[in-house]
């Protein structure tokens, strides 16, 4: 459904993503991970169609995604960027309706849509509010209902679409957490193809099919969690000794950050590297 190919972004003099390819399926979630400034975020608005490549090119269901025009790209692809600022003193409801411009479906349509996405996001109760007045999580949660509507043709129908999230988790507790990533799984069984940028590399274990990683722009390991998520690979891009088995409760891999207390703590800690 979205295939890149040997797709560069350069601004002024500096690389900021280098030949990247990798290419996402319909059902498919596929993660993207690396460390801060890898290119993570550039690599998700060249795939949202918000920037162009400087070299190399982007389909979307074998069309140039350059080559698609606003409103059609809209009908079909929705972000939830890392953050989002709205000044306005819209409700809740008022938010996630603004999901459904792109479709100009009828009144009551937008409607049933935009309820249905409050409620899979869990904040059909807050509907009324102020969205100024909510928390960072709680706005977050918004903006993926908003993001959900936007999606949606009719309520919880993604098929043929693309979900692209940035950091969509960043803000919330562990409840939450699990709920988006779980929403973000449902879209990709109902037949939509979901890119997750994620710095939990245990949630990207669990919830993607597949797994790039970034370093320094580049892409330096593309697979399954299991081919990916190595002691290797993970000490290569993030410099952090891990240690990575089996997860008890699902079949990915389980990444255990290695403590190194020492000095005056009375618990001393020491990786394999230090004995």
């Amino acid at each position: 459904m979205i295939r890149a190919e040997s797709v560069s972004y350069r601004v002024g003099s500096k690389l900021l993503v280098r030949d990247v390819g990798f290419s996402i399926g319909r059902g498919e979630v596929v993660a993207i991970v690396g460390a801060n400034g890898a290119g993570k975020t550039t690599l998700l608005r060249l795939i949202s169609g918000e920037i162009r490549p400087s070299t190399g090119r982007i389909w979307f269901d074998d069309m140039d995604l350059s080559a698609m025009s606003p409103g059609a790209l809209a009908r079909r692809r929705a972000v939830l960027a890392q953050s989002t600022t709205l000044g306005f003193g819209f409700s809740v409801a008022e938010v996630v309706l603004l999901g459904r411009t792109p479709h100009r479906s009828g009144r009551a349509e937008d409607e049933a849509v935009a309820e249905a996405a409050m409620a899979a996001a869990g904040v059909e109760h807050l509907a009324r509010r102020s969205f100024p007045t909510l928390s960072g999580g709680e706005q977050q949660r918004v903006h993926f209902a908003r993001t959900l509507a936007q999606l949606w043709t009719t309520p919880h129908d993604s098929s043929g679409k693309l979900l692209l999230l940035d950091e969509p988790t960043a803000s919330l507790d562990l409840v939450h957490r699990q709920s988006v990533l779980d929403l973000a799984r449902q879209c990709a069984l109902a037949g939509a193809s979901v890119l997750a940028v994620l710095h939990d590399l245990n949630l990207a274990s669990q919830y993607a099919d597949t797994i790039l990683v970034l370093c320094r722009g580049r892409q330096c390991a593309y697979g399954t969690p299991e081919a990916v998520l190595t002691r290797e690979v993970i000490r290569d891009t993030f410099e952090v000794d891990v240690l990575v088995g089996p997860h008890p409760c699902a079949p990915c891999p389980l990444i255990l950050t290695v403590p190194t207390f020492n000095g005056s703590n009375p618990l001393h800690y020491q990786s394999e590297h230090d004995a």
